[in-house]
């Protein structure tokens, strides 16, 4: 079996920034258990699976594929990088002719649209609601101890937990901030949380690069301890800040060791645009 595969960082116009994701062209139907072989094998946060709808499809000039998600555990039903990633490679080095890629996936048909400063991801927005404390105090505990707390809320369409630190620390308070991921699996077995995002409020008005909001994202419930950039907790984001902050378009850092930025406007439809940049940074072949 030879696949050609690609590795590009996601959200960064800078290789070895953002969130590296691996992407597969699948000519042929492949083997069930081989997806999670390979994801595991290329050990990134997520592996993406682009396959043909249809036996006379090609990918330069087909515009609707097929597109699947594993981490180095599991198959997910979303992930916003490896998709970004997906489209980059379909549209800067297959040469896809297509301005709009339409995947389908486990999360329904999502869109990707070419333009000059990036590729904008077209995803659902999820809104997350108030989350008592008590019920959720030991998992907080067990990952950030005392750090203080402005806002809990929860996502069940898709299984995050938001927790916003207070207004009183700074971006810098969060991109140190230890977080013990190690524990998360034995405090928190219920299913019910299958990701933990923090997030702080930003400086939109600031002297320096303004942000809305910063976060960072730990999913140690699917084998990823922290996700450097991830598109599918600003599906949650997004819904949050744009309630808290009054606004429809926004600019957000997750603001992980290796950083990444992304641009954000809600539709009126309820769905959200997420643009950002992809540097490719490898290309091969496998074999297996």
């Amino acid at each position: 079996m030879k696949l050609p595969i690609f590795i590009a960082d996601a959200f960064t116009a800078r290789a070895f920034r953002g969130n590296p994701a691996a992407v597969c062209l699948l000519e042929n139907k492949l083997d069930e258990d081989m997806h999670q072989k390979i994801a595991t094998e290329m050990n990134l946060s997520e592996t993406a699976f682009i396959r043909k709808l249809h036996p006379t499809d090609n990918f330069t000039q087909s515009s609707r594929f097929g597109l699947r998600w594993f981490t180095p555990a599991c198959e997910v039903p979303l992930c916003g990088h490896a998709t970004l990633a997906s489209a980059a490679v379909l549209f800067h080095k297959i040469k896809n002719v297509n301005s709009t890629l339409t995947f389908v996936t486990l999360s329904g048909e999502l869109r990707a649209k070419r333009e000059e400063d990036g590729i904008v991801l077209d995803f659902p927005l999820y809104p997350a609601h108030p989350q008592d404390f008590h019920e959720v105090e030991d998992l907080i505990k067990t990952a950030i101890g005392d750090t203080l707390i402005q806002d809990i809320c929860y996502s069940p369409d898709t299984r995050k937990l938001l927790v916003r630190l207070s207004d009183t620390y700074n971006r810098s308070f969060l991109e140190n901030l230890k977080v013990n991921t190690q524990n998360l699996l034995q405090v928190e077995n219920t299913g019910k949380v299958k990701g933990l995002i923090l997030t702080l409020k930003g400086d939109p008005d600031g002297q320096a690069q303004a942000f809305d909001f910063y976060s960072r994202y730990f999913a140690p419930w699917l084998g990823v301890a922290e996700d450097p950039v991830t598109g599918s907790a600003h599906t949650v984001l997004s819904s949050y800040w744009s309630q808290q902050l009054g606004k429809k378009n926004m600019h957000a850092c997750q603001c992980s060791c290796r950083g990444g930025e992304l641009e954000i406007s809600l539709h009126p439809d309820g769905r959200v645009d997420i643009r950002g940049s992809v540097a490719i940074v490898l290309e091969g072949t496998l074999t297996a």
